[in-house]
C-alpha cells in the first residue's frame, strides 16, 4: 500500500519528531510513503480567525496537491477535522463546482493516523514496546468531530510493557483551541487548570494524545508546575520498539 504523509505545519515547525515517528511506524508496517515537499498549512487558523481568502487558498492547494493520491495520512485530529468539516463549506461559499467534486472524491482517502491503522490497515498490534505508565487525553476534534472513539485505546492496549491509566473526564477540553487560547486567555487557563488536575491525578509517566496542540498546552502547564509527567504523541509510542525506544528516537 502507498500513502502520502501530510505532516501539518504545526508538527513540521514545532514537533518534527511526530512526523519521524509516523514514518518509522508505517514503514515498519510495510506502507510505502511519499511526502510532497510543496505541502503547507491546511488553513485551519485562517478559517477560524475570519481570513476566508487565505483559508480558501490553502484548501485549494491541498486538494490540488493530493487529488491523485491513493491515501493521505495526517497525524493531527484538528487538521483532519478542518478538511472534512470546513473545506466543503469553503468551496460551497465560493461556488467552485470542480473543487467540490475533487474534494468529494478525495475525502474517503484521507485518514487520521489511528483511523488509518485500524480502519485501512486493519491492525491494532503494531509491534510497539513502551514500558511506561501512560494516560490518554481525548482531544475535542477527535471526540466531537471525527468520532475517533476507542481506536487510540485499542492501539495502546496492544503496546507491550505499557500500563494504560484511565483518565477521569477524558473528553474534557484542555482549553487550547488554537486561537481560542489567545483570544480568551483567562477562560483557556481555567480550563487547562481543571484538566491538568485530572491528568496529574493519574500519576502516569506520560500523557499522550493524537494532537500536538493539546499536548503543547498541557506540557507547558506541567513544565510551569515542575510536574514529573511528560507529554508524547501517540505516534511516538507506537513507533517505539525494544531496539529503538521512543526517548532515543525523539
Amino acid at each position: 500500500m502507498r500513502a502520502s504523509l501530510f505532516i501539518t505545519c504545526y508538527n513540521d515547525t514545532l514537533f518534527p519528531e511526530t512526523g519521524r515517528a509516523v514514518v518509522r511506524l508505517l514503514e515498519r508496517l510495510g506502507v510505502a510513503l511519499e511526502f510532497h515537499p510543496k505541502q503547507t498549512c491546511c488553513g485551519q487558523m485562517h478559517a477560524n480567525t475570519g481570513f476566508r481568502a487565505e483559508a480558501f487558498a490553502q484548501a485549494k492547494r491541498f486538494v490540488s496537491l493530493y487529488r491523485e493520491t491513493e491515501t493521505v495520512v495526517i497525524p493531527s485530529l484538528s487538521c483532519v477535522a478542518m478538511i472534512r468539516d470546513q473545506y466543503p463549506g469553503l468551496f460551497e461559499e465560493l461556488g467552485d463546482e470542480r473543487l467540490r467534486r475533487d474534494l468529494a472524491a478525495l475525502l474517503p482517502r484521507i485518514f487520521e493516523l489511528s483511523e488509518f491503522l485500524i480502519d485501512r490497515l486493519g491492525v491494532e498490534d503494531v509491534g510497539a514496546y513502551f514500558p511506561h505508565r501512560v494516560t490518554y487525553h481525548a482531544s475535542c476534534h477527535g471526540v466531537r468531530s471525527l468520532h475517533i472513539g476507542d481506536r487510540p485505546l485499542r492501539l495502546l492496549n496492544k503496546v507491550r510493557g505499557l500500563e494504560l491509566i484511565p483518565l477521569e473526564n477524558v473528553d474534557r477540553c484542555c482549553g487550547f483551541g488554537g486561537t481560542f487560547s489567545i483570544k480568551n486567555a483567562e477562560v483557556s487557563s481555567a480550563m487547562l487548570a481543571t484538566k491538568l488536575q485530572d491528568v496529574i491525578a493519574t500519576r502516569a509517566e506520560y500523557c499522550t494524545a493524537l494532537d500536538n496542540s493539546c499536548l503543547m498546552h498541557l506540557g507547558g502547564a506541567m513544565h510551569r508546575q515542575y510536574a514529573a509527567m511528560r507529554t508524547i504523541h501517540l505516534a511516538q509510542i507506537l513507533a517505539a520498539t525494544e531496539g529503538a525506544p521512543a526517548e532515543e528516537a525523539a
